[in-house]
């Protein structure tokens, strides 16, 4: 049944088939377990350490190894969605996610942890491009792909900040095993639905993969993932952080040369032609990196500073996970009426607007009220803005090649949630004094400059009356 189809009795839109819905259920199920896996380590990784016998220095490999691949080989996967099955490769990639949850549950020394780490890893760069293709492949573009992608948006930016929550309360009360074996039931119960609800990719002509392309970007991306993590625990002026960046640019310098020569290119130039898909993507990668950044810096602050315990934090945290969800479901409604540029303006003017006042934090507790009201204005912000990036972003794609847009999508994604951080941290400790609120306050006042600056960047580039009818997208039909 078409998205638009009228009840021939009541003569209204009858919403989505079962079938969609149960589509739908079955991919923001897979996109939210992968955004719990991001920080769902966190605050279990002293307890992992002590058990596996991981020297205090290798810890943040169990961080680091997932979110290499993760944003890594998001775009090699992408495409390769687009060349062999969304379907096949989602399914798949749920699979691995299984298996290698299993594995790391199980685990009984560091290198099985990490092993599986890179399993689910590489489970992410798999399934949540195809996953992403797949909505935007079953909704049309207009206000039904703007909803499905506001409640994406929104689960995944909640489960983010569950993740955080989740970890300490398993941890605490049962075991961090458990992070990983609740993955397992949810690969299960995904694998089993999703064959009957997921339509398989038309069967056509296949091009060729690009290989060379192929292997070059992800190995530009796997430096780059490599280099800022580097940064963030020795600084940007260590070679472990300069080297990987470096490496980074030459590897991307050489991708563009492939890609100009090859006769079917991983990444056609005309995709990145698209002032909508280079802007939009740009716009996300920065929201994603300010909004987690600042997830970073207040949790430093309401413990470093205030005394609070790392649960206590995380559920004054949960309100701006509150905020993210509102503004996922909100984020549909203003794209109607605004298109997704604005919204990306809009969203990201008022995460500024929001996050300014924070440089005013003091040190004792009554600061807490402003925290609470700023971080769920901002979070409700965030999501309209990265909700609007995502439709900005696909829009217009033909429909082989949304495999690719939707890897650029999250790519933008997994780059700006590693990217923020280290990058806030090293501000946040280089202008800390006797304690580490003055270099908060500096951290938090760059946090919203950028935003605001990434506004006006996509103000002028998509939202000026030149460029305005040819970045018209979803939600404006």
């Amino acid at each position: 049944m078409s998205q638009l189809e009228l009840d021939p009795v009541r003569r209204r839109p009858t919403g989505p088939a079962r079938s969609e819905r149960i589509a739908l259920a079955v991919l923001l199920t897979a996109n939210f377990t992968l955004a719990v896996d991001f920080s769902i380590l966190n605050v279990a990784l002293p307890h992992i350490g002590r058990e596996l016998g991981f020297a205090t220095a290798d810890l943040q490999w169990i961080v680091t190894a997932f979110a290499l691949c993760a944003a890594g080989f998001t775009l090699f996967f992408g495409r390769v969605a687009d060349l062999f099955g969304r379907r096949r490769l989602f399914l798949a990639g749920m699979v691995l996610l299984g298996v290698s949850s299993l594995a790391g549950g199980l685990a009984g020394e560091p290198a099985l942890l990490i092993g599986a780490r890179i399993g689910q890893g590489l489970a992410t760069a798999m399934v949540t491009p195809a996953a992403l293709a797949l909505l935007t492949t079953i909704f049309p573009e207009g206000p039904a792909r703007a909803r499905a992608l506001g409640l994406n948006g929104a689960l995944m930016a909640a489960g983010f900040t569950t993740g955080a929550v989740l970890g300490g309360v398993l941890t605490g009360v049962v075991s961090w095993r458990w992070a990983f074996f609740v993955n397992v039931a949810v690969a299960v119960v995904v694998v089993a639905v999703g064959p009957a609800v997921l339509r398989a990719t038309p069967a056509g002509r296949r091009p060729r993969l690009d290989a060379p392309g192929a292997v070059t970007v992800t190995l530009a991306l796997v430096a780059l993932v490599l280099g800022i993590d580097g940064a963030g625990r020795s600084g940007w002026t260590d070679a472990a952080a300069w080297g990987p960046l470096l490496a980074a640019v030459a590897l991307l310098v050489v991708f563009g040369a492939v890609e100009a020569r090859v006769a079917e290119p991983l990444v056609p130039p005309a995709l990145l032609r698209r002032r909508t898909v280079t802007w939009a993507n740009l716009a996300g990668l920065l929201a994603f990196a300010t909004e987690t950044s600042l997830v970073f810096l207040l949790t430093l602050y309401l413990q470093e500073t205030l005394g609070f315990s790392a649960v206590t934090a995380g559920l004054v945290l949960a309100v701006l996970g509150v905020g993210t969800v509102l503004g996922g479901l909100l984020a549909p409604r203003v794209i109607a009426r605004t298109g997704g540029p604005v919204a990306i303006v809009g969203g990201l003017v008022v995460q500024a607007a929001a996050t300014l006042p924070l440089v005013l934090l003091g040190p004792d507790r009554g600061w807490l009220v402003l925290l609470l009201v700023a971080s769920f204005v901002g979070g409700v912000a965030n999501l309209v803005a990265i909700v609007g990036y995502a439709v900005t972003a696909t829009a217009g794609v033909p429909e082989d090649q949304q495999g690719l847009a939707t890897g650029l999508v999250t790519m933008s994604q997994q780059v700006g949630i590693t990217l923020g951080t280290p990058v806030m941290s090293a501000l946040a400790t280089g202008f800390a004094s006797a304690s580490l609120l003055p270099g908060l306050r500096v951290a938090i006042g760059v946090d919203a400059v950028l935003a605001l600056l990434t506004a006006a960047a996509v103000a002028v580039a998509l939202v000026s009356r030149p460029a305005r009818r040819r970045a018209s997208v979803a939600g404006r039909r």
